[in-house]
């Protein structure tokens, strides 16, 4: 066997990197600049707070007063009392029994995943799951079946035929990739029927959907239900950074014991938190909030599928646009970026359908002059693309 200088020890990677550039699956990382001129329709910023003074405000002065970071993991020096208000205000607003704030959503669905699982149980989970729901499946060490889209009747099926005495159905409330809405009711009375637990991932109802922005959860009857958990992500609507686990109290104190991304990661930055909780209050003073960027996804739906693109019937916030390839879509976004446009652009392997996409996202401070623009240049380089099927 011959001795390696070390140079060609990583050789594989760029047989992969060429492979994907081929593909047109490469990927780059684009810093955008503080201020543009840009129309944004690809960040999740659903009710326009990132940049509410009142929200950034109240980072800027938690920073101040608590420092930039929350130094250390929550049980040793990373909580805060803003954290505590936090959790309150979180469960108070949702309808939950009791919350606890997690610094991503990611860390969020993780540690929900991994701590009310393991060998003794059995998950079946959406085929169309966030990567982060998969991942807590991975590495749950239960055993995990893939049911159909939405499929209720295949849910209770591999719920009857499980072989572990516990089990857990895993769903998105709002799929972030064609904006669909799960049938929560219905997934519920299938766990009910089969005495099994429901865990919801609300990152795209929270701020949308329900009575005043409450989430999908809510808007379905679960919000309070003992064997229903909710995750949810503090960085789409509310505009900030971290994530929640929402439920009953005895589920958020064993997780408090047993989630290892909460044991053992830095707690979520005061600042962050502070922005949420100034979130949550605009919402609470402007209710109407969610039903414009509701009525701005229908609205950008519309006019766009006029035009003779193939576009999602949107449930909440997100808008997809397919598109011919993920060449195309590549082409396409690019296009939409050089006419001011910014656009999210989902390929494989983000889409679980295997169909690229452009993904949009709506606003509530979005304008009618703002979605005008939008339709136009997205239809104009849709056609280069070759997206449009018909012109009327």
């Amino acid at each position: 066997m011959s001795v390696s200088t070390g140079e060609s020890v990583f050789d594989w990677i760029d047989t992969r990197a060429e492979a994907r550039a081929k593909a047109g699956l490469a990927r780059r990382v684009r810093p955008r600049p503080a201020d543009s001129a840009d129309l944004d329709l690809a960040s999740n910023d659903y009710l326009g707070l990132a940049r509410d003074k009142r929200v950034a405000g109240a980072a800027a002065a938690a920073a101040l007063r608590w420092g930039a970071g929350s130094t250390g993991s929550r049980l040793v020096t990373g909580s805060t009392e803003l954290h505590t208000e936090l959790e309150y205000e979180l469960a108070n607003f949702c309808g939950a029994q009791s919350a606890l704030v997690f610094s991503s959503g990611y860390a969020a669905n993780l540690g929900a995943l991994t701590a009310l699982t393991g060998p003794g149980t059995a998950i079946v989970a959406d085929q169309h799951i966030h990567a982060s729901l998969i991942d807590g499946t991975r590495l749950s060490k239960a055993d995990v079946v893939v049911a159909g889209h939405c499929d209720v009747p295949k849910v209770a099926h591999a719920l009857a035929t499980r072989g572990k005495r516990r089990a857990l159905v895993v769903t998105d409330s709002v799929f972030s990739v064609d904006g669909d809405l799960a049938p929560l009711a219905e997934l519920a009375a299938a766990c009910r029927e089969h005495s099994s637990a429901l865990v919801v991932d609300d990152a795209h109802g929270l701020g949308v959907l329900g009575e005043g922005g409450r989430g999908a959860v809510h808007a379905a009857g679960l919000a309070k239900a003992p064997d229903v958990v909710t995750t949810v992500t503090l960085s789409k609507s509310l505009g900030a950074q971290g994530g929640a686990v929402l439920g009953p109290s005895r589920v958020i104190r064993h997780l408090v014991d047993t989630a290892r991304t909460f044991i053992f990661d830095t707690g979520l930055a005061p600042s962050s938190a502070a922005a949420a909780l100034a979130a949550l209050k605009v919402l609470r003073e402007e209710p109407d909030r969610p039903a414009r960027a509701l009525g701005v996804a229908r609205e950008l739906a519309s006019r766009l599928r006029e035009q003779g693109l193939r576009v999602s019937a949107p449930t909440a916030a997100v808008v997809s646009v397919q598109a011919p390839s993920p060449e195309a879509a590549v082409g396409w976004a690019e296009a939409c970026r050089g006419r001011g446009v910014v656009v999210g652009c989902f390929r494989p392997p983000s889409v679980p359908d295997g169909i690229s996409r452009l993904r949009l996202t709506a606003r509530a401070d979005l304008t009618e002059a703002d979605v005008e623009r939008a339709v136009r240049v997205i239809t104009e380089t849709g056609a280069s693309a070759g997206a449009v099927s018909r012109r009327p």
